[in-house]
């Protein structure tokens, strides 16, 4: 088991991991060479190797493996990322990049996302280093650069340039999942990750008649755009649950002893009442306009009009998706893909799931642990690329009222000190197991 030093360290590198200001604001605007320089400082001090990689100058990627018992069992990869999306100061309770800890709680930009994982790695492979503890199989861990972007700098440079690095490894463990779900009711829930929608993201561009605002024109950029933005936004997607959502689904009517009517899932969904939130967003594609571009001059007709849209589609879902989008924007607009990665799904009856359940299943036995689809994505597309099954496995036992998805990217992002004690716990014993 865990040992107290490690239980001081993962609350230690988590407000030291904070303070480091790797903020992430896109187009290669960062620099996480600080934090991978502390993680590669904490992995040698377990008696590993660490290897630091980069594609660009100051975006630097950090990756070790530790040497299992069975040369014949196939490597397990841990990985997080260093990056964090922006936070202003002036928004925050306390400074967003202080690591504060008051009240029994670490504050601060990645406090979830994810540096509070990154030192849950650490502080298990330092502990284990004291106790003299080797795992069954390979671990391979890589702490990664870009996440919050394009991932090019990270986990897809690391894929494409080094895919060495990771021979052997057929399974990989990452964000976001074994945290407290509270639903109001008493149950407590804990999701596992075994999928992710696909990504989406999408650049429309309509074209027209530039001319004087004053004059008639049916040719109006603008209203064409905004005609189909209108028409995305408004869609209603058909159902198309994946293996995992069907799982997921199953598993929490039988948690609310409600029957399983797989032909009305919207009806399902109404009646698991909180714990809908779980596999809502998961159930069909979606597409969210986000930003419009248009115009230089009010009383002029630009010839063009851009929009962006945030589109995401299920496993298998693609080929829809596509053709969805074809008939939303019409002949009058053109649409390509901004950034697209693949749709993952991981089985949930493989001995890795059983073990990360039975692990979280130890240290919170009132909980009840269920599959999920996560609605976005992760450095686990990436490394697909690899042949690597990816699950999302961030243990944290969360205290009522506190609300996680909402601290992704949110104001006052922050984590209890005992919920990273209980990650720590969690972590070690499956990394034990696996």
């Amino acid at each position: 088991m865990a040992d107290q030093q490690a239980l001081d360290e993962v609350v230690e590198f988590t407000s030291d991991l904070i303070r480091i200001d790797t903020t992430n604001r896109g187009g290669g605007d960062c620099r996480e060479r600080p934090a991978a320089e502390y993680a590669a400082e904490q992995l040698a001090g377990a008696g590993l190797e660490p290897t630091m990689l980069e594609r660009t100058k100051g975006r630097t990627n950090v990756v070790a493996r530790l040497e299992g018992t069975d040369p014949s069992a196939d490597a397990l990869l841990l990985h997080g990322h260093l990056d964090v999306v922006p936070a202003r100061a002036d928004d925050w309770s306390v400074h967003p990049f202080s690591g504060e800890i008051r009240d029994g709680v670490v504050w601060g930009r990645g406090a979830v996302d994810m540096k509070n994982m990154d030192a849950m790695i650490l502080a298990v492979l330092r502990s284990w280093a004291r106790q003299g503890v080797r795992p069954r199989r390979d671990i391979v861990v890589a702490f990664t650069a870009d996440e919050e972007d394009s991932a090019q700098d990270g986990s897809g440079f690391l894929a494409d340039q080094h895919p060495g690095l990771f021979e052997g490894c057929a399974e990989g463990v990452s964000e976001s999942g074994a945290f407290t779900f509270h639903d109001g009711s008493g149950r407590q829930i804990y999701p596992i990750a075994a999928g992710e929608r696909g990504t989406a993201w999408l650049k429309l561009t309509a074209r027209g008649r530039a001319g004087h605002g004053s004059k008639v024109n049916k040719e109006n950029a603008v209203t064409r755009l905004a005609a189909a933005i209108t028409r995305i936004g408004e869609h209603e997607w058909p159902l198309r649950p994946t293996p995992t959502v069907w799982a997921a689904l199953a598993e929490l009517a039988a948690l609310y002893g409600l029957d399983v009517d797989l032909d009305d899932i919207d009806r399902l969904l109404e009646k698991l009442g909180p714990a809908a939130k779980l596999v809502e967003s998961t159930v069909r594609n979606s597409a969210n306009p986000t930003m419009l571009d248009a115009g230089y001059k009010l009383n002029v007709i630009p010839g063009e009009a851009v929009a962006y849209v945030d589109g995401r589609y299920l496993y298998g879902g693609e080929d829809e998706f596509r053709t969805t989008l074809d008939q939303l924007t019409g002949p009058d607009v053109e649409w390509e893909f901004h950034h697209r990665e693949v749709a993952l799904q991981a089985p949930v009856d493989s001995p890795t799931y059983a073990k990360m359940r039975a692990a979280v299943e130890e240290f919170a036995p009132e909980g009840q642990v269920v599959p999920y689809c996560m609605s976005g994505g992760t450095d686990a597309k990436q490394f697909s690329r690899l042949g690597i099954t990816g699950y999302g496995f961030t243990p944290l036992k969360l205290p009522e009222g506190y609300d996680y998805q909402a601290m992704f990217h949110g104001v006052d992002e922050r984590v209890p000190v005992e919920a990273l004690h209980f990650g720590v716990r969690v972590l070690d014993r499956f990394l034990r197991t696996a």
